[in-house]
């Protein structure tokens, strides 16, 4: 892939995962509309990221990975957000204190609205109307009106992840996730269970050792490390016009940034090679992501990290692995994904994406899956013994939580 890159050169090529919207000059309006729209995120914050990732990379910090399947225009609201991320807090705090290295926190938020589908069309009774691809494109209501794509859909998604967004800022800089406040981070949905009083346990020693760093002479208000941190969005970029649309160029560095999130990442069904996704990801300067299914093959694999990250800049490119439970390590394709991060220069994170809300309707072998609890995904990759991976759930508020779980399986896609 010599050509010249354009935030829209990969219109020349095959898309895979488009909906079929009936009207599209009502497509190209509101693609045209986005385009006018201050961005969401700030190419800096990107960089930042990016550096983060780097650090990752080379076993100097742990990643923490996770959110909802696919976001809701109806399930939008300031507890269900506080709630989200006082689970990453929790979890962020017990890795650091317990592993002794920084968390990179990474929400699935704020633009994960799109879903990949195995099928264009669903049947129920007979019936044959389009798959629901996800509040952005069209509704989950078994109806031939809900289930037509609507490219105004992408408007309301765009004003939902700023108001995510600004909620999220706030609760990270704004002294909520100052580590005084570990103690509150509890959610009421795990405050009689046992894991609650590991974590208090944990919340105690943490808050005598602040207490010694107080008598100590040390100001959180002073010293922003402790008072507030960093908390990074990302999706599945999926509409590529939606992404180009907030393809902006960046002022300090002259490069183009997916404004849409800090980190978008291409899924396992749009990886090919010479399709638009991998064609559009290739130019933009944000960390993106790679989804590893057992699907792929381990030379399409080199070729695709050649050229989403030819110059093996680290932070740039994480490897999402996803083959399913009990087959990270069985797989070749993810066998040769933790190779490929620990060749000379490449500077690639590996990531852990076995967990999936459809797989946890199984009965499995282990005894800390609790599929009424899990509200989200997290993944986190040990970044010490050669590569080890790791998983974690996250757990979403109490009846609510079981709510958006049940309401996940029923949309995810067969």
């Amino acid at each position: 892939m010599s050509e010249r890159w354009t935030p829209d050169s990969w219109r020349a090529r095959p898309v895979k995962q488009v909906p079929d919207y009936p009207d599209a000059k009502a497509l190209a309006d509101v693609e045209a509309q986005l385009a006018t729209f201050p961005p969401l995120v700030f190419a800096g914050e990107a960089r930042n990221l990016k550096r983060a990732l780097a650090r990752v990379a080379a076993g100097e910090a742990f990643l923490l990975q996770g959110g909802d399947c696919a976001e809701s225009f109806a399930e939008h609201g300031a507890n269900n957000i506080r709630d989200y991320f006082r689970v990453f807090l929790q979890m962020a705090i017990v890795l650091t204190y317990a592993g002794a290295l920084p968390v990179v926190k990474i929400g699935r938020v704020a633009g994960q609205f799109a879903k990949p589908r195995s099928s264009p069309i669903e049947t129920i009774d007979g019936v044959e109307l389009p798959s629901y691809r996800g509040d952005i494109v069209n509704d989950i209501a078994f109806t031939a009106q809900a289930r037509t794509p609507d490219p105004r859909r992408q408007i309301e998604a765009y004003r939902q992840s700023a108001a995510t967004l600004n909620l999220l800022r706030a609760f990270a800089k704004g002294g909520y996730a100052s580590v005084d406040n570990v103690h509150q981070w509890m959610l009421e949905s795990v405050k009689d269970s046992p894991q609650s009083k590991r974590y208090m346990d944990l919340a105690d020693r943490i808050s005598e050792a602040l207490d010694f760093m107080r008598a100590c002479g040390l100001n959180f208000a002073v010293d922003s490390s402790l008072g507030t941190t960093d908390f990074y969005t990302s999706h599945e970029a999926l509409l590529l016009g939606y992404e180009q649309a907030f393809t902006r160029v960046d002022s300090t560095s002259g490069g183009y940034y997916a404004t849409s999130g800090h980190m978008i990442w291409i899924g396992d069904r749009t990886r090919q090679l010479d399709h638009g996704h991998v064609e559009y990801f290739r130019g933009i300067k944000n960390p993106i992501g790679l989804k590893c299914g057992p699907s792929l093959k381990p030379d399409e694999l080199l070729r695709l990290i050649d050229v989403l990250n030819p110059d093996n800049d680290p932070g740039r490119l994480t490897l999402i692995n996803r083959f399913g439970f009990g087959q990270d390590r069985r797989s070749s394709a993810a066998t040769h994904s933790r190779r490929a991060a620990r060749r000379p220069g490449g500077g690639v994170v590996v990531r852990s994406d076995a967990w999936q809300h459809h797989l946890l309707e199984q009965r499995l072998q282990d005894p800390s899956v609790r599929p009424d609890l899990v509200g989200g995904e997290v993944v986190l990759l040990h970044p010490r013994g050669g590569g080890q991976l790791c998983r974690r759930r996250a757990s979403g508020d109490d009846r609510a939580g079981r709510h958006r779980v049940h309401r996940r399986r029923a949309r995810h896609h067969p």
